[in-house]
């Protein structure tokens, strides 16, 4: 019995062995919960409130601020009179506590891309809202489901991803480059904006914002971008956030316009001069953090590294773009006076790789003609069902589908789940729109007569795609005899003009991207396109022109093909790659020009050839 260890409340100890820290006071935190603000009594209260009472003269002896802070190693701390490891140990955990995140109370996700990832307590809040799960039920890529069996996932899990993400690259310049002074909070608020960019998607994602609401209500512009705003202010409003946004250390209504100004750019700034800094969220210092959710300079930004990940994963493409290395190797360094986020000169052929991807998926997935064709005829339900789909918002009032953009109660209510609704409907009036979504389930879809590209830029509105259906239902081959017995009107065509760029429209992105050298990471640089490769693309951008026809009679189609074929001769673009196939009379057989290996040269003496040929044609007519 008497090596029995007495129990813990009768133990004894000396009265400066150990002291229970003091609990901060509620009612008496710092006064501003960003620490590079503090000045030196910020600190010493600050100090004090983690149970650091006995360095507080030090501190203030040394009239070391918040800025200090970011500063201080085990060297410096010894310094300046903190001798013993154990007593530096306990401040340098205190005080790093004010720019790292704390794990604790995380909640972690399993993703297929990013693995195991961990989320503060605050975004999970903002994950268990109704807005942000409601985006469980928004294809991200619309109506390639219908053609990609793996292209299943959601907006919810590409917004998880980007948060961490942000997360990552935001911790990664903070660890790599403590001058930066990078805040716990400004850590949380990039990562809500990661998490909250894209809150604003209708049904099917782009097809709502490009397709469906310029034709729904061709008085408006309205964006997705703008969307996520109002359902943001809606989140935060709905589900009471800013207290708890408050007692994490979030400084309102700053930290909410930084937020909101990452997802769109700045707020309410279309007066100001280029050149002055337009942002109300982040001082000028802090340039670079507008940089990581949506980059509105060069296009290089976290959404995309997710995207491409997740969706050439679920398409089953190759991803042959490793955003990993751009995380090792971002640093921010001055540019002309502003802070950006630059890379080293070695990735610069990784970051063409990028937009590489980007093309590519453009090209084979999100602009296939199989599922541009099924989005138009989605487009065209929701057209003709706009009118009779009722959603109840705020006050009791009801909203339509293109209305509820106007809603946000309404519009939080507004999924890809209206495509059930309208298909699996018994109302007359929506017998048509019903049929035409019943088309698409039994694959009765419009028929793709072919590509053609324009040799000039064309300017594409309303009318424009008009006026070219008009064309083709009067582009008669005369000598044709078939296609005398069709009657083909312009709406039995649908013109689709598609736009493919590497994200900047005809600019190349890599001029607007800095870099750095390893012999010295301060400076940045341009590096032009003939200094990476020459086998680089010469142009950044493209438009393609792909026309349809509604009917499916072979007698039709066929008819609506050679249409097709003798408009792209009267418009003098490029003949279609199948045209010979297609119209025979009308597109003689090219030879095939050969090298002396036995392949065909291509390059710019086709385009010569396909001329040639466009011109005995019409001589023909």
């Amino acid at each position: 019995m008497a090596n029995r260890k007495r129990p813990l409340e009768a133990a004894s100890f000396p009265d400066d062995s150990f002291k229970t820290p003091e609990k901060r006071s509620p009612g008496n935190p710092p006064p501003d919960s960003d620490y590079t603000r503090w000045g030196v009594e910020e600190t010493c209260r600050y100090l004090r409130g983690e149970g650091l009472r006995e360095w507080e003269n030090t501190f203030r002896e040394q009239k070391i601020t918040g800025v200090g802070l970011r500063y201080l190693d085990d060297a410096r701390l010894q310094g300046i009179g903190v001798k013993l490891l154990g007593d530096r140990l306990r401040i340098l955990h205190s005080i790093r506590k004010l720019w790292q995140i704390v794990t604790e109370q995380s909640k972690v996700f399993n993703d297929p891309i990013h693995g195991h990832v961990e989320f503060h307590p605050l975004l999970i809040r903002t994950i268990d809202t109704p807005q942000f799960q409601r985006l469980r039920n928004l294809k991200q890529l619309g109506g390639a489901y219908f053609v990609f069996p793996g292209a299943s996932h959601n907006r919810f899990e590409h917004s998880i991803g980007v948060g961490h993400l942000a997360g990552q690259l935001v911790q990664a310049l903070n660890d790599r480059q403590p001058e930066l002074l990078i805040s716990r909070r400004d850590i949380l608020c990039v990562q809500i904006a990661g998490l909250c960019h894209d809150l604003g998607h209708g049904p099917f994602s782009h097809m709502f914002d490009r397709r469906f609401i310029p034709k729904a209500r061709p008085d408006i512009t309205w964006k997705h971008e703008q969307a996520s705003l109002d359902m943001f202010d809606y989140l935060v409003e709905d589900n009471n956030l800013k207290p708890v946004m408050e007692q994490h250390g979030l400084v309102l209504p700053e930290d909410l316009d930084f937020i909101k100004e990452q997802i769109a750019g700045p707020l309410g700034t279309n007066g100001a001069k280029a050149k002055e800094w337009r942002y109300k969220g982040r001082p000028e210092a802090k340039s670079f953090l507008y940089e990581i959710v949506a980059n509105k300079r060069n296009g290089i930004d976290v959404d995309k590294w997710d995207y491409f990940a997740r969706d050439c994963y679920h398409l089953g493409i190759k991803n042959n773009f490793d955003y990993q290395r751009c995380l090792l190797f971002a640093r921010v360094c001055e540019v002309d006076g502003r802070k950006q986020i630059c890379t080293r000169d070695k990735e610069v052929g990784n970051l063409y790789d990028m937009f590489h991807t980007r093309n590519c998926l453009h090209r084979r997935a999100y602009q296939h003609s199989v599922c541009n064709i099924i989005e138009i005829m989605i487009t065209e339900a929701f057209l003709k069902a706009d009118p009779h789909i009722q959603i109840k918002g705020s006050g009791g009032e009801m909203f339509t589908l293109s209305t509820a953009i106007d809603d946000m109660e309404a519009y939080t209510k507004l999924t890809d789940h209206v495509f059930e609704q309208i298909l699996h409907s018994s109302s007359e009036e929506l017998a048509e729109p019903r049929q035409i979504l019943r088309n698409i389930v039994c694959r009765r879809l419009y028929k793709c007569l072919g590509r053609t590209k324009p040799r000039e830029r064309l300017e594409v509105t309303p009318d424009a795609i008009k006026g070219w259906e008009k064309e083709l239902a009067e582009s008669t081959p005369q000598s044709v005899q078939d296609v005398q017995d069709v009657n083909l009107q312009p709406d039995d065509f649908i013109v689709s003009v598609i736009f493919l760029d590497y994200g900047m429209k005809d600019k190349n992105p890599i001029n607007d991207v800095r870099f750095y050298c390893k012999d010295d990471p301060t400076k940045a640089f341009q590096i032009r396109r003939d200094q990476v490769s020459n086998l680089l693309p010469a142009q950044f951008d493209e438009q393609l022109i792909r026309v349809y026809c509604k009917k499916r009679d072979g007698k039709i189609v066929e008819a609506a093909k050679k249409h097709f074929v003798q408009w792209c001769i009267n418009k003098k673009s490029s003949t279609p790659t199948d045209a010979d196939i297609i119209a025979p009379e009308l597109t003689p057989m090219r030879p095939v020009r050969s090298n002396n290996n036995g392949y065909d040269n291509g390059g710019s003496s086709d385009i010569a050839v396909r001329e040639s040929e466009q011109r005995k044609a019409r001589r023909r007519l």
